[in-house]
C-alpha cells in the first residue's frame, strides 16, 4: 500500500510542478510580449517595463490567452495585425520556456 501512496504523491508533486512551470512560462511570455509591444508603441526604459507589467496583469482577467491578446491588440491598433500578434505569442512562449529551463 505504501508504494501506491508514494506513486500518488509523486504524481501529485509532478502535476503541481508542471502547473507552476506553465504559470511561470505564461507570465514570462507575457512580459516578453509586453516589451515587444512597448517597443512598437515607442516606449522604452521604465515605461516599457510598466507596460510589460500591465500585459502580465491582463492575463488574470480570464482563463486562456484571449485577455492578453485583446490587451496587446487594442493597444497596438494598426501597428500589428492579429496574425502577427498571435505568432509572436507562440514564438515568445518557446523563448520563455527555454529561459526557464536555463534557470533550473
Amino acid at each position: 500500500m505504501s508504494s501506491m501512496n508514494d506513486r500518488k504523491d509523486a504524481f501529485e508533486n509532478k502535476f503541481a510542478h508542471d502547473a507552476e512551470m506553465q504559470f511561470k512560462a505564461e507570465a514570462r511570455r507575457n512580459k516578453l510580449l509586453g516589451l515587444w509591444a512597448a517597443e512598437l508603441l515607442g516606449k522604452s526604459g521604465g515605461d516599457a517595463d510598466d507596460y510589460a507589467r500591465e500585459v502580465i496583469k491582463s492575463d488574470f482577467e480570464e482563463a486562456g490567452d484571449e485577455d492578453v491578446y485583446r490587451k496587446v491588440s487594442g493597444d497596438l491598433g494598426d501597428k500589428a495585425d492579429e496574425a502577427t500578434i498571435r505568432a509572436k505569442m507562440i514564438e515568445l512562449m518557446a523563448v520563455a520556456k527555454a529561459q526557464l529551463m536555463e534557470e533550473l
